[in-house]
């Protein structure tokens, strides 16, 4: 396995626990731009834990969860396990292990910036029946608050390899040389509020906040205590984000 499909596997209880979810508003905008029917299979590449395959499971459709990380692929298995209509296979998003035209739409959520993207753009065209609608989301955390602006200059200051990694490295020409044609940008609001230790349990759920015995440790844990006492208000902080949706038919 490539270090992209490992480096999450000591953070999936911080995962589980910290990371957003994704707006109703998103996931409806998404059902409506494919066209979506009943018993639509979606095949969610990148899975993770489970967290993007959610609400899709609960508006009815099957999913099939695509997750090379062992670790994250189980705890999606144990929480969504018990539907009917989720599956979970070991796979990449080079090489899902599904079958041609077996699923109605793709989506990665929080995941296409680890994707070596030709490879990948085959492999969802391949897997997708025509038109290959593909849906590529994240949760961009913003930087408009004293508090983001704090925490973001603490994972320069002290993160492993957060500018390397970051998933806003995603720019205009490698969408377009994905998409190979027209794609639609959908904006959605979304937050979070955590008390201390909820803090500091989504910053360890980050792949480049480091964890106990890096030697970066316990100055992230010093800067995070220090933005929590600085920018709590009534014992809670707040991470903004804004849901993006970029949704293309893969052109041949």
């Amino acid at each position: 396995m490539t270090a992209s499909t490992t480096r999450f596997s000591s953070r999936v209880d911080d995962y589980v626990k910290y990371r957003p979810t994704y707006p109703r508003e998103a996931v409806d905008a998404i059902v409506r731009w494919a066209r979506l029917e009943a018993g639509a299979t979606i095949a969610d590449v990148g899975s993770g834990t489970g967290i993007s395959a959610r609400p899709f499971l609960e508006r009815g459709f099957r999913v099939i969860g695509v997750e090379p990380n062992a670790e994250m692929r189980a705890a999606a298995e144990r929480d969504l396990g018990a539907s009917p209509n989720f599956r979970s296979v070991n796979g990449t998003a080079e090489n899902t292990t599904l079958g041609d035209a077996s699923v109605d739409l793709a989506i990665a959520a929080q995941a296409f910036h680890w994707f070596r993207s030709n490879e990948a753009r085959a492999e969802i065209a391949r897997v997708t029946k025509s038109p290959h609608a593909c849906a590529l989301i994240w949760n961009e955390r913003l930087v408009d608050t004293d508090f983001l602006r704090a925490y973001e200059a603490a994972l320069f200051a002290h993160g492993i390899d957060y500018a390397k990694v970051d998933h806003r490295n995603v720019d205009p020409p490698r969408l377009d040389a994905f998409f190979r044609g027209p794609y639609e940008t959908m904006r959605f609001p979304n937050a979070q509020r955590f008390d201390r230790d909820g803090l500091v349990g989504r910053a360890l759920s980050s792949s480049y906040v480091p964890q106990k015995g890096h030697a970066s440790h316990d100055a992230m844990m010093a800067a995070l205590d220090r933005i929590f006492a600085e920018h709590a208000r009534d014992g809670v902080v707040e991470f903004r984000y804004t849901t993006i949706v970029h949704a293309g038919k893969l052109a041949a």
